[in-house]
């Protein structure tokens, strides 16, 4: 067994502060290698480290046997690594076009011209941005920003490649192309990979990974291995009365939380009839339909945390949100009539259509998701809503007002966080605080009491006198929230708020505004690129080029799915690679890669397992275990958008 790269009890400090400490890890050749855990666990320093651009203070770290413990060191092996650092687009030019970007990082690094037209061609193509090339960078989708930078990072043939979260707000179909296109280079090339990721489920795809947590490895090894140290089920319910069902199950489980129309279940250490046995119990013969399904990385990841004395676990253990107070009648929204109405909202930029007839509504209580690819005109849409950009044509309603034609007091009723963050970085927090504030009219005594709510209900006291800017990702999405709240508006609208949230950050964001809908009654408008977060909402529609191309809730989204192409089949395997290589001969064409794991739709699924298992041992590959597994949203969202798309490229 070769390695590319060992680290062995490395350790960086900054003055007081640890970066990672201890650090010990061995990245086999040919493998792609994951790197997870919270904003500040050290991850992007490790990277770092590796890549040979930052020292370290103690230990030894070895990449292609080569010790790098100096700059003159680091410097033999920087032709054979790839780094693209974290951020869309940010090792990019943003007036070059997409060609003009590759010869750039071509020439920088040396490539020939024969190799570099050979190495371009191939990339553009399996990056599918060929028929873009002339396009400036600054035109493209954060899915083509990131797939360019791929390009850039791979044209001179590197046998390491490192990328730090390399999709980080990009969309569901991106990210799938993305993957695909790393996973193929990696069997055709061999290369190995070092990735980092904000979205658990995406860290299923490595071969290996380590779970990082303020800088110390906590775990390392196949997800799957990793997962079965803490066995465990997620249940989820489909039933008619969720806040019924909720209580009866919270009585009895720790971990439950109502999605949408949809109660959730997270259950470590039982037996799957006992937890059966319970929900008969409490549930009675009301027809309830429930599904067991794996416990996955983000559940393993929180419930780890809660061994371990972090004051991020502690929070989840025992949430103490102010927000949870019952509100008063007065605080209330008290209205059945929708909040947020879009009545064929259309708007043109040029010859461009970015909204297209769109229409939908949203009702006090409610949280509304609008999904779609990047560029799918969400964005659009919401500063339609909130009165930031006139409609060409339509209309759109808040709180029964036009918001075409509406004053300063109706968009005091709103609450609007931008997918950039929008606050003011060299202020503290309680300065950013405390301007919003003002900004919405609020002074004396009231705008003290409203400071001291967005103070406690992001936890922010530690950091209060800290500019805005030194924030880790999830408490400036915390504070950026509070701003957005601090004059209580009727109606919140989020764009992509939780992008490159961990996933202790995104459920403390999520408790918020859970409460925020069921308690007080706000109308919630959010956008997401993270499927396991679009549970959450009652509704869903989803966008591509401009047009809504499904509305419904989660459950009957995914209902739907499994009707027209069957469950899914997931088949754990010894060498992934080759199995997939096998299985494509074979004639089996839509598979998706999960680190070791293979995954298919079927209608029939038990023959199809029967004859992939037949392919698989006929070559020699051993079967570790086979799931039956429901779709996910993440197959509705990339079904619908695909469809969309060949309906688009059909006319």
């Amino acid at each position: 067994m070769h390695f590319a790269v060992q680290v062995s009890r490395v350790s960086k400090h900054y003055r007081k502060k640890v970066a990672f400490e201890d650090i010990s890890i061995e990245i086999q050749t040919g493998e792609i290698y994951g790197l997870i855990g919270p904003d500040g666990s050290g991850k992007s320093s490790l990277m770092q480290a590796i890549a040979g651009v930052l020292t370290y203070n103690s230990g030894d770290l070895c990449v292609f046997d080569t010790l790098i413990d100096s700059e003159k060191s680091a410097e033999k092996i920087k032709h054979r690594i790839g780094f693209m650092p974290q951020g869309l687009g940010l090792n990019l030019y943003p007036d070059l076009s997409i060609e003009e970007n590759i010869d750039f990082f071509a020439n920088l690094r040396g490539v020939s011209s024969d190799l570099l037209q050979q190495r371009k061609e191939m990339l553009l193509s399996v990056a599918k941005l060929t028929p873009f090339k002339t396009r400036p960078m600054k035109n493209l989708s954060g899915g083509m920003k990131q797939k360019l930078g791929l390009v850039c990072t791979l044209i001179h043939q590197p046998e390491l490649i490192i990328l730090d979260e390399p999709t980080t707000g990009v969309d569901p179909i991106s990210r799938r192309d993305f993957w695909e296109m790393l996973n193929r280079l990696v069997m055709d090339e061999g290369m190995t990979a070092l990735v980092s990721t904000a979205y658990m489920d995406e860290a299923s795809r490595f071969n290996r990974l380590s779970v990082m947590h303020q800088g110390k490895v906590l775990v390392q090894g196949r997800a799957d291995d990793i997962i079965a140290k803490s066995p465990g089920w997620v249940v989820e319910i489909e039933t008619s009365q969720p806040s019924v069902v909720l209580a009866r199950l919270k009585v009895k489980f720790e971990t439950v939380e109502q999605l949408g129309q949809m109660i959730r279940l997270v259950i470590f250490d039982q037996e799957k009839d006992v937890i059966e046995s319970i929900l008969k119990e409490q549930l009675g013969s009301e027809e309830h339909q429930w599904y067991f399904l794996p416990i996955g990385l983000e559940e393993f990841f929180i419930h780890h945390l809660k061994n371990h004395s972090s004051s991020a676990a502690k929070r989840l253990q025992n949430p103490s949100y102010p927000i949870s107070q019952s509100p008063t009648d007065k605080d209330r929204v008290n209205t059945d009539e929708p909040l947020i109405q879009a009545d064929n909202l259309i708007r043109r930029f040029g010859d461009f259509i970015a909204a297209d007839q769109v229409t939908f509504e949203v009702r006090p209580g409610e949280i509304f998701g609008l999904l779609g690819a990047n560029g799918a005109g969400k964005s659009t849409v919401i500063k339609m809503l909130t009165g930031i950009l006139p409609p060409t044509d339509g209309a759109g309603f808040v709180a029964n007002q036009n918001m075409a034609h509406s004053g300063m007091a109706i968009k005091e009723s709103i609450g609007y966080m931008s997918q950039a963050f929008s606050l003011y970085l060299d202020l503290t927090v309680l300065e950013n605080i405390k301007l919003f504030g003002r900004i919405y009219g609020l002074s004396g005594e009231r705008l003290q009491e409203r400071i001291d709510w967005v103070i406690d209900v992001g936890h922010l006291q530690s950091v209060q006198n800290e500019p805005a800017g030194s924030l880790p990702m999830g408490k400036r999405q915390r504070l950026a929230l509070g701003c957005a709240l601090i004059h209580q508006p009727k109606v919140l609208f989020l764009d992509e708020p939780t992008s490159g949230v961990d996933p202790i950050g995104r459920s403390e964001f999520w408790r918020i505004l859970v409460n925020l809908a069921s308690e007080w009654g706000v109308a919630i408008l959010i956008t997401t690129h993270y499927m396991l977060e679009a549970e959450h909402c009652h509704r869903l529609a989803l966008m591509q080029a401009g047009k809504i191309v499904a509305y419904d809730t989660p459950v009957n989204l995914k209902q739907t799915l499994k009707q027209q192409k069957g469950q899914v089949l997931s088949v754990n395997v010894s060498h992934p690679y080759r199995a997939l290589s096998c299985l494509q001969k074979a004639g089996y064409d839509n598979l998706s890669l999960f680190g070791n794991r293979l995954q298919l739709f079927s209608k029939t699924v038990s023959k199809t397992k029967n004859d992939v298992v037949n392919v698989l041992k006929n070559n020699q590959i051993e079967i570790k275990d086979t799931m039956v597994l429901q779709p996910s949203l993440e197959d509705v969202f990339v079904d619908r958008i695909e469809t969309a798309l060949a309906k688009h490229e059909l006319r």
